[in-house]
């Protein structure tokens, strides 16, 4: 199957960047490569574009939408190894990065990898197919409590425990292997208007796998201490759960003080790393949402290292 991502809000992340010609710049989620193209077109020989992602189908299709471009760098990694990543190229500082988190079109779209609850396919969802953890070992495995707190807390879902009840009920019957056997277990267990009532379930599994949550909280302060003062650091984000991530990492990042406001006295000399450039997220423009509907939700939020 073809790698098909539109790059979202792309004007609006270059525009944010400032990008100086003989920088180097690093794009977290390298992607099939839209907004690293951006990028490249605008640096001289001299800057250099350095390229993550843990998906080597991303990698193998960026490395061909980039084939023209000398100065980029492709690395297979997650975005919480940058400080190593960086390290192993011999790079100290960096001039600006992006983080276009979540999931790319394409892994929605192709049914073998799991991820979409439109495709029937294997319950995987992995964005690295060598990690060992899939949506189907979590479905068929984890505990009732466990499968409650994953639905609760990354999906946001009501009725958690319902379908939590009926996962343990039904796969003592036959083993849930696939996203349409998933899909049906769901609409089945809960009484609900929506087309789709199992979106929010699906959600939660795909961050479960990969960790999103955890590595996002993990990274933020790792990219902001590699950039040069001035350099900026542009997220954007697809779902509250993030969005709030970014938005709080940047508040205390801004911050000289983050002690309890019960403290008389500071003790975490915690000193001020940014200044946070928008105080609310940018979102698509008009344009934008009538040519690219998956923009709808998205949100860039842009921090400048002081």
């Amino acid at each position: 199957m073809e790698f098909k991502h539109v790059s979202v809000l792309a004007d609006e992340v270059i525009e944010n960047l400032n990008i100086k010609s003989d920088g180097i710049y690093v794009d977290l989620t390298l992607g099939k490569g839209g907004h690293s193209k951006r990028i490249l077109e605008k640096l001289s020989e001299k800057g250099r574009l350095i390229g993550l992602d843990q998906d080597q189908d991303a990698l193998n299709a960026a490395k061909e939408n980039l084939k023209d471009f000398t100065n980029a760098t492709f690395i297979k990694s997650n975005f919480e190894n940058i400080d190593q990543v960086l390290k192993d190229l011999g790079v100290d500082k960096i001039d600006g990065a992006l983080m276009d988190i979540g999931v790319s079109s394409y892994q929605i779209d192709n049914g073998d990898r799991g991820f979409s609850y439109m495709n029937d396919g294997p319950l995987d969802m992995r964005m690295d197919t060598a990690n060992e953890l899939t949506a189907e070992k979590i479905i068929n495995e984890y505990p009732k409590e466990e499968l409650v707190r994953i639905f609760s807390e990354f999906g946001e879902e009501r009725f958690s425990k319902t379908i939590a009840r009926k996962i343990i009920e039904t796969r003592d019957l036959y083993h849930i292997d696939t996203t349409f056997k998933l899909r049906e277990l769901i609409q089945g267990s809960v009484r609900s208007k929506e087309a789709h009532p199992e979106k929010r379930v699906f959600q939660a599994l795909r961050i479960e796998v990969n960790r999103e949550l955890e590595v996002l909280e993990n990274t933020l302060e790792k990219v902001v201490d590699s950039l040069n003062i001035d350099a900026r650091l542009c997220v954007i984000s697809f779902h509250s759960l993030e969005d709030r991530i970014v938005k709080n990492k940047f508040k205390d990042l801004e911050k000289d003080c983050i002690c309890p406001p019960s403290l008389p006295v500071c003790v975490c000399n915690h000193k001020a790393k940014i200044k946070i450039v928008n105080k609310k997220p940018i979102t698509a423009s008009k344009k934008e949402l009538e040519e690219n509907s998956r923009s709808k939700s998205a949100k860039l939020r842009v921090c400048q290292r002081i």
